[in-house]
């Protein structure tokens, strides 16, 4: 029946209020009701109920743990997701939020227990949306998290059509006796970098100015050096460190080396981690002091790993220092691991067969907690 003298048939409804006003209450719901199977594969036993409620339940299981420590951690993508919005391709910002600050707390040696994201947009589009929760949902499952739960606020005027924002947050766990702090580092202790894809998430600001106002490169273009797009190499995933730094924390203790010509050596690794720095904004400058007792300083040497061309090229293109390139980019190290002397060898070859570079990058000296980059 129709109501208020309306004249519109019974089979056709008015559109909404809040339709006219750009927020698509029909499309949210279609979409949330879909999320079950799109993040399925990123669970946990300890995960209770099912996506939707007002808030994510999860029973933790405190008999695993003698001294149990959460740790959390909250970051966004920034504005690499200008790139994600040219180029019309969004999961892979998915799994950049959550290797980002799955990261942040695994140099702590905190294992991800869960994981919650927020997504801002201007316009709901069922197809970026679908492609931000896919990359989400990828990342959360390789690295062993659940995606618990999230929230997606629709905001036209706030942000473009076409725009959207992204945040995540992290919470795992650490026992209160394995938290990797910094305080064991000594002088002598070697610094092994760990090598990044690209830029990561960090100094994209920068990056595109350089690129596309000074350069004034395409997306579709293809360059040599980098073997690729300049669209593919800027969207290129922040690695995932955790796997390598659970092995050395919890398995691959004790590694068998050697060759045909000399005898096996067994390395201990009894707890060879005595710091970890991510290297993210304020590249290695302003991260590797933060886990430096104050009477250790960190000497890294130029040439002891592979820069990656792309910062060859921003380096060139936007006329920068070198000094400021080390502390805005993360120059082809994506996290720094401080160890004992005696155990960076096994170490390295630990990180290689995950797949990750490994590099002996530098060493730490007695001093203040400054780097130097020599």
């Amino acid at each position: 029946m129709n109501s208020g003298g309306s004249s519109q048939s019974p089979q056709r409804k008015a559109p909404s209020a809040y339709t006219g006003a750009g927020v698509n209450i029909p499309l949210a719901d279609a979409l949330k009701a879909g999320l079950k199977s799109k993040i399925r594969k990123a669970g946990r036993p300890e995960v209770l109920g099912a996506i939707g409620g007002f808030g994510g339940l999860f029973a933790f299981d405190k008999r695993k743990y003698k001294r149990p420590v959460f740790v959390s951690s909250m970051d966004g993508v920034g504005t690499k997701l200008k790139i994600a919005v040219m180029m019309n391709r969004h999961d892979t910002v998915g799994q950049d939020l959550v290797n980002h600050c799955v990261n942040d707390i695994a140099v702590l040696g905190a294992e991800p227990l869960f994981f919650l994201d927020y997504v801002g947009m201007g316009k709901l589009i069922r197809r970026v949306f679908d492609q931000i929760i896919e990359g989400l949902a990828r990342a959360c499952a390789a690295a062993g998290c659940a995606l618990i739960g999230g929230e997606t606020a629709q905001m036209p005027g706030l942000y473009a059509a076409r725009d959207y924002d992204l945040v995540g947050t992290v919470v795992g766990v650490v026992e209160r006796d394995r938290i990797i702090d910094g305080s064991k580092i000594r002088p002598g202790d070697a610094v092994i970098g760990l090598g990044s894809t690209g830029l990561h998430t960090n100094g994209y600001s920068l990056a595109r100015q350089i690129l596309f106002t000074k350069m004034r490169v395409r997306l579709e273009e293809y360059h040599s050096a980098l073997g690729c797009t300049f669209g593919e190499e800027l969207l290129k995933v922040h690695r995932n460190y955790w796997p390598v730094i659970q092995k050395l924390l919890n398995g691959d203790r004790r590694l068998v080396t050697g060759s045909k010509k000399s005898p096996s050596q067994v390395t201990s690794l009894q707890s060879p981690i005595h710091g970890i720095a991510h290297i993210t904004g304020g590249g290695f400058r302003d991260n590797i002091p933060r886990v430096l007792p104050k009477n250790c300083g960190a000497a890294i040497h130029r040439g002891s790993w592979k820069v990656l061309p792309i910062f060859k090229l921003l380096q060139e293109g936007g006329g920068i220092t070198e000094a400021e390139m080390y502390r805005i980019f993360n120059m082809g190290i994506g996290m720094v691991l401080i160890v004992e002397a005696q155990s960076a060898a096994a170490v390295q070859e630990i990180a290689t067969k995950t797949g990750i570079p490994a590099y002996l990058i530098g060493e730490i000296r007695k001093g203040k907690p400054v780097v130097a980059i020599d």
